[in-house]
Parts: structure tokens; sequence; C-alpha cells
């Protein structure tokens, strides 16, 4: 397993027994993004917080990246907060009230507008900032999530982007761009590399006699796998070079990518035992603090870090690792074989920085929370 080192080890031996923690590392996201913007050099990147919004890695991400992209008022607040020199407003159901802080926003700040009534909306609020058109267009790229190539909430309909655009212009607003964010945790770069240059060729051709196109947000879903799989972004720059955007700026807002190896989850085991042939290592803790392998329904690859074994040593087995929730679908590795494990040992799920802790439901039992803890 990679992702592992002796920080990592120490601060998981380090927790309070019996421990469930989240280990946080935010220079493994300063050397994702120093890479990546060697790839995309020249180009703009933004941090989808979205991935990861502990404090310390956010506040990382604001130093290092170009910008913050946020999803909610409550991102934006976080966001600037953690210092952002810039802002990119995205998600479906934005209110009248996340409208108002977009307009009362210090920190330089674009809309992403995903229909027509937010786009009344936001004049309505007095916002004075560029809008970008979020459209649902394009075939599906391979991913974990499609956000275009099929019926989606997301943005406005490509059959009704001119007319969403002639209406933003009717209203005042400044319109600079459209947003096309398409898909989630894409391994293919060649694809990917496809959807850049359709996506900058098609905006072109949107934009063109009514405003001046100055801004292409192709959206993040750069894969990084939790199992490890990451996209090859050399083979992305190699495919991007030579891209004529025409004078507009090519945005990037990359969350997973950057925040998956920021992040380990730690769970310690308080019981193994056999039911009807399967071995078992219940753990403190589970998918209520790290639910991406329940809902994506794959098993998280785990180290296995050693504790007092005062009790029988399990070993050579295969053994599915269960959370303390009472519910079946409490799984975070539907079985592995390991050489050794015992109570008291502590397993440690690397590369879960990324949708990890942010998608939890933390709250079904009352269990306490895990344990945050930062490098650094």
């Amino acid at each position: 397993m990679t992702g592992f080192d002796e920080r990592i080890e120490a601060a998981v031996r380090a927790l309070p027994s019996p421990s469930s923690a989240w280990i946080y590392d935010p220079s493994a996201l300063v050397d994702r993004l120093a890479s990546l913007r060697e790839a995309l050099a020249g180009h703009t990147i933004l941090y989808a917080m979205k991935a990861c919004a502990n404090p310390a890695v956010l506040a990382a991400a604001a130093r290092r990246a170009d910008g913050i992209e946020c999803a909610s008022g409550g991102e934006l607040a976080a966001a600037t907060a953690a210092g952002a020199a810039r802002l990119a407003f995205s998600g479906p159901a934005k209110t009248p009230g996340d409208l108002a802080a977009a307009a009362a926003s210090d920190v330089p700040l674009l809309v992403h507008a995903e229909s027509e009534r937010e786009l009344a909306g936001l004049a309505a609020a007095g916002f004075a900032g560029p809008v970008a058109l979020r459209v649902n267009r394009g075939r599906a790229l391979p991913g974990t999530h499609q956000m275009t190539g099929a019926p989606t909430p997301f943005g406005i309909d490509a059959a009704a982007a001119a007319d969403a655009a002639d209406l933003a212009l009717s209203l005042g607003l400044h319109v600079v761009g459209f947003h096309l964010h398409a898909v989630s945790n894409c391994l293919d770069a060649a694809a990917y590399v496809a959807h850049v240059r359709d996506s900058v060729a098609w905006a072109h051709g949107a934009a063109e006699g009514r405003f001046p196109l100055r801004y292409v947000n192709v959206g993040g879903g750069l894969g990084a796998d939790p199992r490890g799989d990451v996209i090859d972004v050399g083979a992305l720059a190699a495919g991007l070079r030579g891209l004529d955007t025409g004078g507009a700026e090519l945005v990037f807002e990359p969350g997973r990518y950057l925040a998956a190896a920021a992040g380990w989850y730690v769970a310690e085991v308080v019981d193994v035992k056999t039911v009807q042939g399967r071995a078992f290592a219940i753990v403190r803790g589970g998918t209520h603090h790290f639910r991406l392998p329940a809902a994506w329904g794959y098993s998280h690859p785990f180290r296995v870090v050693p504790g007092p074994r005062e009790d029988r040593v399990w070993t050579d087995v295969d053994v599915r690792v269960c959370g303390e929730l009472c519910t079946p679908r409490d799984v975070l590795n539907g079985g592995g074989r390991v050489p050794s494990i015992a109570v008291g040992d502590r397993l440690v799920f690397a590369n879960a920085g990324a949708y990890g802790w942010e998608i939890s439901h933390d709250r079904f039992l009352g269990h306490p929370g895990p344990e945050l803890v930062v490098l650094g």
C-alpha cells in the first residue's frame, strides 16, 4: 500500500485507544498540485474544496492554487476565511441567500450559473461579477460519476444555452464564458484531453456573436482512484500541448486528484470473529466516518499496524473489515488476506483524503466522532 511512512505510523501509534481518526498531511496536496501545475502550465487551477475541506488542507490549497471552487454559501465563507485569492461558486441549488453572499463577496468571485432562474436571481441580488453558464453537453466520459452525456440535474440543457446567454445579457450580467464539468474520477487521459479540446471549440462557437469568450472551465474529474491509480498527468500535458484557447482562460478545478493522497483513515480493531465460516474484524469507526467504500461498493486497501495483541492473534486470514454500525452495509473492505490481525491492531486506509470524512453520516447511532490529526 502506498502513502504510508514513519510519520504516519508514529501518528497512528500515538492515537488514544480505541482509536478512530482522520490523519491529514497538507504537504501531499501541495506535492500533487505542483506536479499538476507543471503539466497544465499556463492554465488556471482552482481547488474544488468539496473533496476535502479540512482547514489545514484548505489553507494549503488557498495558498498554492489559483483559487477555490465552492458549491455552497458555507464553502464560500470557509474559503474566504482560509485566505482564498479568488472564488468560483458552483452548485445546482443556490438560494437567494447564497446569491446575496456572492454579490457581497470582498474576494473576486465568478458564479457558475445553473439555470435561467438562477440568472434572474443573480440580477436581483445585484451581482456585478463575472458569470459563466454551466451547460450540460458533450459525450459521457469514463469515470465514476457522469455529469453529462445523460440527463442529470446539473447545468443548462445544451439546446437552451443560446437562449440562456441572451437572457443573461439582457439582465445586464457580465457573461464571460462557460462551465463544462463533465465527469468525476476519470483515469483516461486521452478521453479527458478530448473533453478539453472539444469544450474549447464548442465554447467559441456558443459565444460567437453574443459576447467575447474570456473563460472556459472544463471542470474537475482528474482521476485518483482510492485504490491507488491516478490519471497520467504527463499524458494529459502531452495531449494538451499546442492547444489554442483563442485568448480565453482555460480553467481546471480538481479536487479528488489533489486531496486523495493527503488523508488516511484509521480504525482500531475491537473484535475478531467468524460467522458461518467468514472472518470479521470489527473496528471502532466505520462508514459513518469513511463512507466512500460503501457508497462506491468497493474494498479500500488497508495496512495493519499491530497493537499490544493481548488476545488471540489470527494468522493468514481473509478478513472482512466492518464498522460499529447496526447495518450490514457498514463495510470498509469486503475481504482482504492479512498475515495476522488481532484486537488492538489499527487499520490504516491510505489515499482516503478525497470524499472521505466530507461525505460521511456521522450522526447515525451517536457514536463518538473520529479524532482529527494534521501532520506538519
